[in-house]
Order: structure tokens, then sequence, then C-alpha cells
């Protein structure tokens, strides 16, 4: 098992701050930041099992809010920034920036790790920090929503979806056609859009360590 700890962090945005969870196993050879999806937070369960599963790559992980405390409390009443994926993407580009200036994180490549909404910022993030994001997994993600971004998106993308969650399968295999990059589709069997199926998020993670990893090691 990879040590680590976590740790609480800030990271600057707008002339605020948005909270964020480090954990930097020793020997980490990829630090991987999580976009939740709308209405969610840092806290997610599913981002978090995933996380845990990361670590023992050993991989970094920055579970990360993509809105500030005012900002949340806002989108609380209204949802009005829960589906702003050029702001999501923005604060995905902030902690990208803030990862380089650590001297834990600063010779790490990042990979960014979507769900749902997050997906889509995951990949406006990689369209602006081409030299920075090795590589993106989406998770039951809306690649579609990052619009134009798609194709200037050069680093390696996974979309992994539930084989049952038919209408998000069919936005992602149009999102793949758009992408330039090189692109795989993973279809869970038997699973809907949160992955609650036994075993389901499990086969995600495995999904998602690979990609990481052969985006550092190369090729098996």
């Amino acid at each position: 098992m990879a040590a680590h700890r976590i740790e609480q962090v800030e990271v600057p945005v707008d002339g605020s701050a948005v909270d964020g969870d480090l954990a930097v196993p020793s020997g980490a050879r990829q630090v991987v930041v999580f976009a939740h999806g709308s209405g969610s937070s840092r806290h997610s369960t599913r981002n978090q099992a995933v996380a845990r599963d990361l670590r023992e790559g050993p991989l970094g992980t920055l579970l990360l809010d993509l809105l500030t405390p005012r900002e949340e409390a806002v989108d609380t009443l209204t949802g009005e920034h829960r589906f702003d994926v050029p702001l999501l993407g923005s604060r995905l580009v902030a902690a990208v920036d803030w990862l380089a200036g650590r001297a834990d994180t600063a010779g790490l490549p990042v990979g960014l790790f979507g769900a749902s909404t997050g997906a889509a910022a995951a990949l406006v993030a990689a369209a602006d920090r081409p030299d920075r994001v090795r590589c993106v997994v989406s998770r039951g993600g809306r690649p579609d929503l990052a619009g134009a971004a798609l194709g200037r998106v050069r680093a390696p993308v996974l979309l992994i979806v539930g084989g049952r969650d038919t209408e998000v399968l069919r936005l992602n295999r149009e999102a793949a056609e758009r992408l330039t990059a090189p692109c795989e589709l993973t279809v869970v069997p038997g699973a809907t859009h949160l992955f609650p199926e036994p075993g389901a998020l499990e086969q995600v993670a495995e999904a998602a360590r690979a990609w990481f990893l052969r985006a550092v090691d190369g090729p098996p």
C-alpha cells in the first residue's frame, strides 16, 4: 500500500478560493485532478472510491470543489453555476497551474478525471493546458458539453459509460467522433449512470488507473 496523507488545501480562483483534498503517495507518477458532476462536491462517494484505488497506483489525487462557498450557496438555490462549463473548466485550469507551483507536484504530469458535467470541464481544461495535462478520463460524462473545446484537446481521452445509460452513451459516441485526440470508449455492461451496480465502480477505477498509468509509462 502506497504511503500518503490527505492534505486539505485551498486553490486560489478569481480573488477567492475553492477547497480541495490533496494526496501525493510516495513514488507518485502523476497527479489526477477530480471534477465532480452537477450538484456534487469533492466529497462525492463515487469519486472518493476511485481516488482511493488510484492512490494505490501510486497516483496522486486532488479532489476539488469547483465552486467557491459563496457560489455554492447561490447554486443551491438557483442551480445557475453547476452547468456553467467555461466557469468549471477555468477552475480546473487554476488547479493545474496551482499544482505546477508546489514543490511536491511541480514535476508530476497531470491527469483529469471528470464525472457528468465535470467531464466537460476536464476537456476544456485539457484544451487550455495541453503542455500540462497528459490524459483525461470521463465517468458517465457529458463530453458533448465541452463544445468547440473538443477539437482542441490533444491529450488521450478515455470515455467510460454504463451500458444501460443509453442517452449518455449516445452523446459520448457523438463526442468521440468530434475529438481529434486519441480516444477510447469503454462500456461497463449492465451499469446505469451512477454505476451503483455491484462491481461496476470497481471496473471504472480499474480502467481509469490503467489509462492514467499508460499515459506516463507507455503501453504495456
